[in-house]
């Protein structure tokens, strides 16, 4: 995602985007013959290289399998397979390091309205590279805005099937350019109703248009996110767990250290480490 914003706007992106994508979402796809999604995975790797090349988007799958989601607008396949093979080998290579497995990596390429032909493979002697191409230039993007804008101008709730197709939207074959799309689009979000999904859709067009859209823009849209109820309730919760863990950590620092090491260690006050004493 874009650099510039807080790590408080990426936990609300990254949380919205992990509920956005489980379950059937991919059937939106048409990939009903890749296993439901799990969990959403960090995508950045280590290694030490000067730039930060990473995957668009990694889930893990329910049969343990990873699948590397790819948007892409061009028809530079080679280029791009090669970047694919770099993601999926800092992807091997890190979970083999960590389990000694070497993980199944699926990749689904989703090609924008301007790519409307694609090669799903790479062959380089004895190795290949086999993806799945979904070509959204055969999605019609105005008869689907018109059909979820129609939804919510009469108060109806969208279903997860069209939350996931709004936000996928700007990329799709459409009459209108691209940055007045993904602006329409954000705008069609935030007149839903339930604030999960509003915030739902907007990480899913923001992931979608990561390499398209306007940086000030998004920037703008980030910052707007921040604020909205269920960020701040997200926002608490993480702090509560982490103030629990706190806690959890000085109890075990009580037969060792005095209530201030304590808390210069922990992070809490001296007045909250004695209360702990008091309970034993």
């Amino acid at each position: 995602m874009n650099k510039g914003i807080s790590y408080h706007a990426k936990d609300i992106l990254l949380k919205s985007l992990s509920e956005l994508y489980q379950n059937d979402s991919l059937s939106v796809l048409h990939l009903d013959d890749v296993p439901k999604i799990k969990s959403l995975l960090p995508n950045e790797y280590a290694r030490v290289v000067a730039d930060e090349k990473r995957s668009d988007t990694l889930f893990l799958l329910e049969d343990d399998s990873i699948l590397m989601l790819e948007f892409e607008s061009n028809r530079r396949y080679h280029q791009n397979y090669i970047k694919y093979l770099d993601y999926a080998h800092r992807i091997l290579h890190r979970y083999y390091c960590d389990t000694k497995k070497v993980k199944k990596i699926r990749l689904v390429v989703v090609y924008t309205s301007d790519v409307t032909n694609v090669k799903d493979s790479l062959e380089a002697g004895d190795l290949q590279f086999q993806s799945k191409a979904v070509l959204l230039s055969e999605f019609g993007g105005d008869h689907i805005s018109h059909q979820i804008r129609t939804k919510l101008e009469n108060g109806e709730e969208l279903s997860k099937e069209e939350v996931m197709k709004l936000s996928l939207l700007p990329l799709m074959n459409s009459s209108k350019d691209r940055q007045e799309l993904i602006k329409e689009c954000v705008e069609l979000a935030q007149r839903i109703d339930n604030e999960e999904i509003q915030l739902q859709a907007i990480a899913g067009i923001l992931t979608a248009t990561d390499k398209f859209i306007d940086e000030n823009y998004a920037k703008h849209v980030r910052e707007w996110l921040s604020m909205t109820k269920v960020a701040r309730i997200f926002e608490e919760e993480k702090k509560e767990a982490l103030k629990e863990l706190a806690r959890s950590i000085a109890r075990n620092f009580l037969d060792v250290h005095d209530d201030d090491e304590i808390a210069k260690r922990t992070g809490l006050t001296k007045e909250e480490v004695q209360e702990l004493r008091k309970q034993g």
